[in-house]
């Protein structure tokens, strides 16, 4: 009986060292990808040639598109605030649609999950290099570490002399700690802090400094060829271009001759009528009316920070495949929103218009991306994004996400994944998309402000646009007879689509104005 249990035993404890090593190596070897999510500013669908089929040369971000899936009708829901930027990223941090989010998105409440949360739970290291347009609890809350943090409370609207932080874990950045990145007497990149001699204004070129997407771009290569942890990465990278001001090294704004740019079909002088936020920062930027040879300098600066952009978006890239990391990496490309540029007469990006405020590129790439130039042209929202990383990489979707994955779409399990769209401006301008066709709505409400104090503004029109014939919607079908029914369906469509996703003030904190008070 002794041998009996002696063999047992013996048995017993080779299974377990021969076990031990397969579950150690099991625990260090999970095979998850690496994810880096590259969020630009300011970036409308038609800024990347390879989707667009615009002047504008971006050979990088063409290689995604190549190399990866791309899709072809990825949209901002939109905004309850003039900064299109604050919503934008807190829908895809969040994964939740505009209605879903606390007030204008400024804050991201600790119920409502983050997607860098989201991964640091699912076992990986998280990192941010960039902007970030939320609140400190949040992004601290969102990463493990992060650098050369951006806006957080001090601009001075210049991409050569952009105020930066360090990494602070306990999201203490306060303006004393803020630095510039200079080159002094010597040509040497040196640091330096902020004082009162620096002025606001775009009055700073590459002799002063590196610009901020060479910044952010060398911040994001170096945390790619220095990681050595055992655990996979997800990195969020978001840059600031091509927000204004529209600042590039001279060698590219010399690649775009302002009289050598085409512009778009949607070009116009100016705006048919208000739509409600027509005197704001953006459109200040270029005088009205807004002639030929004006649009044309915006549009060539717009180019110029583009192409400055995708080259530093292709040092990151080339980082990634030095590292050896490429091939285990899952790479996600967005815009946070469209910009006018002078399409229809605006500059800004505050309407709902698709190029000139919500359309933007979406891109999945890397090496776990096998659908070498896929494009899909179903409907999706930025808020879709997160829930469609977590399934690609297997990591569990929070229950506070309200947007769908696309996983089903990418792996051809069905061919559609919304069938209409909605877009809401604040309390001026509502938009409703199913099939060809796309309604907009606009009214006349009140706003306030403290220099104004309550006013009124906007004007009471209706549009209607075929989108798939006339993509820059330039073709007002509204008053034509033939489209009476449809515009009647549309309408009543887009009011049950308002009350599904609680379109009311009261489900927006802080909003003072309601569209439906005003819509007759």
């Amino acid at each position: 009986m002794n041998l009996q249990y002696k063999i047992t035993d013996l048995v017993i404890m080779i299974f377990l060292l021969l076990s031990f090593p397969f579950v150690k190596a099991q625990k260090s070897n999970t095979n998850q990808p690496n994810v880096l999510v590259i969020y630009t500013d300011d970036h409308r669908y038609t800024g990347i040639h390879a989707l667009g089929n615009q002047q504008v040369e971006t050979p990088h971000m063409d290689n995604l598109v190549n190399e990866g899936v791309s899709f072809s009708n990825t949209y901002l829901m939109g905004a309850f605030s003039g900064a299109t930027c604050i919503p934008s990223r807190a829908m895809l941090l969040s994964g939740r649609n505009l209605f879903d989010l606390e007030g204008q998105g400024h804050v991201i409440p600790k119920e409502h999950i983050t997607i860098g949360e989201t991964f640091k739970k699912a076992g990986y290291y998280t990192h941010i290099v960039g902007k970030w347009h939320q609140d400190n609890k949040s992004l601290s809350r969102s990463f493990d570490s992060g650098d050369r943090i951006m806006g957080r409370g001090v601009y001075l609207t210049d991409h050569f002399r952009m105020p930066l932080w360090d990494w602070d874990k306990r999201g203490e950045y306060k303006k004393d700690d803020a630095y510039l990145l200079i080159y002094n007497n010597k040509g040497k990149l040196v640091r330096r802090a902020l004082n009162t001699k620096d002025k606001r204004g775009p009055i700073g070129t590459e002799n002063n400094g590196p610009h901020t997407s060479e910044i952010f771009a060398e911040s994001a290569s170096e945390f790619i060829a220095n990681y050595d942890k055992k655990q996979p990465f997800f990195m969020y990278l978001a840059f600031h271009a091509p927000h204004d001001p529209r600042q590039a090294p001279e060698v590219y704004r010399n690649k775009y001759q302002t009289e050598n740019i085409k512009l778009p079909p949607s070009y116009m002088m100016q705006h048919p009528f208000d739509n409600g936020h027509m005197v704001l920062r953006d459109e200040e930027l270029a005088p009205w009316p807004r002639t030929k040879i004006v649009a044309q300098q915006h549009l060539a600066d717009y180019y110029a920070i583009i192409t400055h952009l995708d080259t530093q978006i292709g040092k990151v890239i080339e980082a990634l495949k030095e590292s050896g990391d490429y091939k285990n990496t899952l790479i996600v490309l967005a815009g946070d929103s469209g910009l006018a540029v002078g399409n229809h007469g605006l500059i800004g990006k505050q309407n709902i218009y698709d190029e000139d405020g919500v359309h933007v590129p979406f891109i999945l790439a890397g090496g776990v991306i096998k659908n070498k130039g896929k494009k899909i042209e179903t409907y999706n929202y930025i808020h879709d994004i997160f829930p469609t990383i977590c399934e690609i990489t297997n990591v569990a979707i929070p229950n506070s996400v309200t947007g769908k994955s696309l996983l089903p779409v990418i792996k051809q399990e069905t061919t559609e994944h919304r069938k209409t769209t909605y877009h809401a401006y604040k309390q001026f301008q509502r938009a409703y998309r199913k099939g060809e066709y796309k309604l907009i709505e606009y009214v006349r409400a009140k706003d306030f402000n403290k220099r104004k104090g309550e006013f009124e503004s906007g004007s009471r029109v209706t549009q209607l646009f075929n989108v798939k014939k006339d993509p820059w919607e330039t073709i007002d079908l509204s008053f034509q007879s033939k489209y009476k029914e449809l515009l009647l369906q549309m309408k009543r469509e887009m009011k049950d689509k308002a009350i599904e996703l609680g379109d009311k003030k009261e489900n927006i904190y802080g909003e003072k104005y309601d569209f439906w008070d005003y819509y007759y």
